[in-house]
């Protein structure tokens, strides 16, 4: 399968496909075009008397000083240069790749003026895994993602360095190796590789992919919990939905009533004495389904993202280059700290159905074990849910909600979107770490119901779930078996309908 950059539409698939190279990305003749004719009106612009941002004159609070001719391609490497200021730890390889995958297709789309060879230049560096080393911190998110932009570019101009393996090598080296010269930046290309949202959007788009499978995964951990406490699966009934039609609540509600279908366990207490169950369990769907709705709202916004120029001035003709505000990272920003309470709140329900199995109610023994006193049972790792629920809390306070003005005021609004984005992706890894001791909780609570069976699914799962960790009879090291449970979550290993 071939994907069109500049032509074809981008989705939250195709981005992840292009990046694990399942999908080739080319230009085509049609793409090369819309560059070449884009490139022809920077030209005629930087030649012109009429003052153009960023092609000639300076930037930011400096775009009142025009720059001559002569001086513009110096101004194009300066700009890199001087916006390379990113600090903390560098950003995950992956992340790096699909950076570059969202720039080469904004800027194949024809409006941002830029040579066709910087743009198949970094497409060497796609397709040959060069992966510039990005640092974390540093982007306010307006005018895009600065500092982020600028250290992913610079190997273009022989600075900066790569990925090689798991080490950090100088560009310049590898650049040689692979008979590479450094590229000379002309007018306005520095400013559209280093203008955009792409840092921004590359950690949405990781975080969206991760979160897909936990929604999922949540529902499979709530209804083995379910199972374990011998709860109804009497609120998850369409027709209980159908009179509150959020989408998510009847998506999750139809998974729930799927997952425990056919359930032996479930038959067994069908007539008990019990009215209802705690919130935890019983108001899945409409916990679980709030947070889907908030991923499908941010998934769409990524995906219109996706397709988007996001860099400035907009080149539109030979007289005409449009200074905007497309690089602003609210749009992603806001939706970002939506979907981080989303993912903190899967990971706040799960702790609590933790905490109900512990409780010793309806047949389960008192901290999941037989042997208590001389043996603590699983009472500890709770404590490990609660310290990653608070951790996500915390967290979750809207980056969006702040700014702090830049650039002597001119840029005085920023979205602080990269922040969202790299919050989200850390609510996400601690909600993994939460579903996964729900899961072992809740396939030791499974065993206090033999001889009883459960659904085709949940009998899959708990198999998984044994082949690595096994049922805890007296006290022993629960470490390896939290980090078997946490591996098997990061390795989607579990099956999910």
């Amino acid at each position: 399968m071939v994907f069109k950059y500049g032509i074809d539409e981008l989705t939250l698939d195709k981005v992840i496909a292009i990046a694990d190279a399942k999908i080739d990305g080319v230009l085509v003749d049609k793409a090369k075009e819309r560059i070449a004719e884009c490139r022809q009106k920077v030209e005629v612009l930087a030649n012109s008397s009429k003052p153009v941002y960023g092609v000639n004159t300076g930037f930011g609070p400096l775009c009142d000083v025009k720059i001559s001719t002569e001086e513009s391609n110096k101004l194009q490497k300066n700009l890199l240069i001087t916006h390379a200021v990113g600090v903390g730890n560098p950003i995950d390889k992956h992340i790096s790749k699909l950076m570059m995958i969202c720039k080469v297709h904004a800027l194949s789309q024809g409006y941002s003026g830029i040579r066709l060879k910087v743009i198949e230049r970094i497409l060497y560096f796609i397709e040959n895994d060069m992966l510039p080393v990005v640092p974390e911190q540093g982007s306010v998110g307006a005018s895009g993602d600065l500092a982020p932009l600028s250290h992913l570019f610079l190997p273009l101009i022989g600075q900066g360095e790569f990925w090689i393996g798991n080490e950090i090598v100088d560009a310049k080296s590898i650049l040689r190796e692979h008979h590479l010269k450094p590229i000379h930046l002309r007018a306005k290309e520095g400013l559209a590789l280093i203008n955009g949202t792409q840092f921004i959007l590359a950690h949405a788009v990781t975080g969206l992919k991760k979160m897909q499978y936990l929604l999922d995964l949540a529902d499979v951990a709530g209804a083995m919990s379910i199972e374990g406490y011998q709860g109804s699966s009497a609120p998850f009934k369409d027709e209980l939905h159908k009179i509150r039609p959020f989408s998510g609540n009847i998506e999750v509600a139809e998974r729930m009533f799927a997952l425990l279908y056919r359930s032996q366990n479930v038959d067994a207490h069908e007539n008990c004495e019990r009215v209802q169950d705690p919130y935890s369990m019983r108001c899945i769907p409409q916990v679980h389904g709030a947070s889907r709705n908030a991923y499908y709202h941010l998934k769409e916004l990524a995906e219109i993202e996706l397709n988007s120029v996001t860099d400035n001035p907009i080149v539109l003709s030979t007289t005409e280059a449009v200074s905007g505000g497309n690089f602003h990272g609210q749009p992603l920003a806001m939706a970002l700290d939506y979907g981080s309470i989303a993912a903190s709140e899967l990971g706040n329900i799960s702790d609590r159905r933790c905490y109900l199995l512990l409780e010793g109610k309806f047949g389960l023994p008192r901290l999941l074990t037989t042997g208590g006193g001389l043996n603590s049972g699983f009472m500890i790792p709770q404590y490990t849910t609660a310290a990653l629920v608070t951790e996500n809390k915390s967290l979750c306070f809207p980056s969006s909600a702040d700014s702090v003005p830049t650039a002597l005021g001119q840029e005085d609004h920023v979205s602080m979107g990269s922040i969202s984005g790299r919050r989200f992706n850390q609510i996400l890894e601690n909600l993994e770490k939460i579903l996964a001791i729900e899961l072992m909780y809740a396939a030791q609570a499974l065993e206090f119901r033999r001889p009883n069976t459960f659904s085709d699914i949940i009998e899959a799962n708990f198999k998984i779930i044994r082949k690595k960790v096994k049922r805890l009879e007296d006290d022993r090291l629960l470490k390896d078996d939290i980090d078997a449970m946490i591996t098997l979550v990061a390795q989607e290993a579990f099956i999910l309908k």
